[in-house]
């Protein structure tokens, strides 16, 4: 780290840039893009929210528990696919429960770790990412990386029944 820094006030000064300056500039506008992202976030912390407290999750584990039974999918797992499309520390608070009433050791565990790890938070990241940059109109985005993490959530499973059976 110090030899990052003295090469970034070399090369400032080499190139004749004020540092402070530039920085303040920096830190000025990250401030006005944060302020311009929170919408987004708290919007989607609360949408969350609101469909984990309504009982509306509960009632789609019910409704697709024959199908989950099929393709050998824990009942309680199905509350993080829905979730991690969502929020990140969402899905993470919910895989810690799973882990810590089930066990590290537990099917149920090991599979919410590896959907956990090998989905992402798409839709936040739409809302995010494509709010910073000012893009109104996602095109394909959300149905692919939907599917992506449809296909990271099977992966998922059938890599866990594989390896931990």
């Amino acid at each position: 780290m110090p030899v990052f820094l003295l090469i970034v006030f070399c090369h400032a000064y080499v190139k004749r840039v004020n540092i402070f300056d530039t920085f303040v500039e920096g830190a000025g506008e990250a401030f006005h893009l944060v302020m311009r992202l929170m919408p987004y976030v708290v919007g989607i912390y609360v949408a969350v929210g609101i469909f984990r407290s309504s009982g509306a999750l509960d009632l789609l584990a019910s409704v697709l528990q024959p199908i989950l039974t099929l393709a050998g999918i824990p009942r309680e797992v199905l509350p993080l696919f829905v979730v991690r499309p969502l929020s990140g520390p969402a899905a993470l608070g919910l895989t810690a429960d799973l882990i810590n009433r089930y066990g590290p050791d537990s099917f149920t565990g090991r599979l919410a770790a590896t959907i956990d790890s090998s989905t992402d938070t798409t839709i936040y990241i739409l809302a995010v990412y494509f709010a910073s940059v000012g893009i109104k109109k996602a095109r394909y985005s959300l149905p692919v990386g939907l599917l992506a993490d449809l296909t990271g959530f099977m992966a998922a499973v059938y890599i866990c029944h594989r390896v931990f059976g």
